[in-house]
């Protein structure tokens, strides 16, 4: 891959640090225990209980002054005085690969970043770009339509990049002319949606940060457009790029029949702690005494962060929280939701196992495609062609937050926060 390849960083400038909750019982796998954690809060009877309910930190504790999320209108009394209904929870990424659901209440979050919240709509695609850890074999990039808490399950924080830098699809997070760019080098019409195709399909963790090698005509744009696709597709669950005529389907992400995972034993009602088990010969996840089948090796095998991402996911619907705790105020049992949500990650982590194939294929021939300049390949454009065009450097304001001036969002105790 030529070294002059563009960073993500220029290609997509705007990005924001992860969420920090700074505390756990906030998210849950399913909504009614958010709900039922919410009402032990505020019939506490008095402010040193419901303080040790909360966990209070620096950042959050029962009487501190905070603003609405944007596009959510939750209270902004002071917590120690909430007697209301909880606030509809809604539905989260957590870490590459999982959904949870979340309180959306500013008061219970330490960072909630809110020029995320501002922005999530039906239209946004966010980036989960992971810190750079050579040590993993795993692609440099994540996808989501929901809001992305950021976190990873190696430790170290992602960045997380939107797509849109205002809500309804406005203002695309690219480098200010990249897309007219790109549309005259290629001889087609080029889209912020295609861009991120591109993106999913050619990004590659590099020394420098994510890389992301350019085209070099029309039949390889193509080439990686379809696959980019797929990939953001499959990471967000069919809520963006469907396309039935392209085999992507927005109703229902399903592997082909007989490669179809099914409950073949039922799963128990108080599943153990102990983590599920692998049989790669049968192909049979085994979960107590229930079994889930055909399980493929490479979806049981796919981690995120160096950790397996069907483990994870697992733990976190099962480990034993302390008694008396918000926490531990969790489902009474394995729902039919939860298995319903596990045949589909199955289906996700199989169908994205055989596309990262895909994809490493296509990164090979684009390796061997760029090289040095002076070579036979520097034909390939690359950044220096990008900063010719005055595609680079970007302005600093575009790595900042746009302007949402023409937004009234409530702040502390009912005042209007002026943004």
């Amino acid at each position: 891959m030529s070294d002059d390849a563009p960073l993500l960083h220029d290609l997509m400038p705007w990005s924001v640090r992860p969420m920090r909750l700074g505390r756990g019982w906030p998210m849950a796998p399913e909504p009614a225990c958010l709900k039922a954690r919410w009402a032990r809060l505020t019939a506490a009877p008095d402010d040193a209980a419901r303080a040790a309910l909360m966990h209070p930190t620096r950042a959050r504790g029962p009487y501190t002054p905070v603003a609405q999320l944007p596009g959510h209108r939750t209270p902004t009394t002071a917590l120690a005085r909430e007697d209301g209904p909880c606030p509809e929870p809604v539905r989260v990424r957590h870490g590459p690969f999982d959904q949870q659901w979340l309180i959306p209440d500013h008061r219970l979050i330490d960072t909630a970043r809110p020029e995320l919240w501002r922005v999530a709509d039906g239209q946004q695609v966010f980036v989960i770009e992971r810190a750079h850890q050579p040590e993993l074999p795993e692609p440099a990039l994540a996808f989501s339509a929901l809001l992305p808490d950021g976190r990873s399950p190696g430790g170290r924080p992602s960045l997380i990049r939107p797509l849109f830098r205002q809500p309804g699809g406005l203002e695309p997070n690219l480098a200010p002319g990249l897309t007219r760019w790109l549309s005259g080098r290629l001889g087609v019409e080029v889209t912020p949606l295609d861009v991120l195709a591109w993106i999913a399909a050619a990004a590659r963790p590099g020394r420098r940060g994510c890389v992301v090698p350019l085209p070099d005509g029309p039949e390889v744009w193509r080439e990686g457009l379809a696959l980019g696709a797929r990939s953001v597709w499959l990471h967000s669950r069919g809520a963006r790029f469907a396309d039935p005529e392209a085999g992507r389907d927005a109703a229902r992400l399903r592997l082909p029949g007989g490669s179809r995972p099914y409950v073949r034993a039922p799963l128990p009602a108080a599943p153990p702690g102990e983590g599920p088990r692998f049989d790669p010969q049968e192909q049979v996840l085994h979960i107590g005494e229930g079994q889930v089948s055909p399980v493929s090796e490479a979806a049981w095998q796919l981690t995120a962060g160096g950790a397996p991402v069907l483990g994870q996911w697992y733990e976190k619907r099962t480990a034993a929280a302390a008694p008396g705790t918000l926490e531990a105020l969790c489902p009474p049992s394995w729902t039919r939701a939860v298995t319903s949500e596990l045949l589909e990650l199955i289906s996700v982590l199989t169908l994205l196992a055989e596309l990262r194939i895909e994809t490493a294929a296509f990164g090979e021939r684009l390796a061997a495609s760029s090289g040095p300049a002076g070579s036979a390949a520097s034909a390939v454009p690359g950044a220096a062609d990008l900063r010719a065009a005055g595609v680079l450097p970007v302005p600093a304001a575009r790595r900042r937050p746009a302007s949402v001036l023409e937004y009234h969002e409530e702040g502390p105790d009912g005042q209007f926060a002026l943004l």
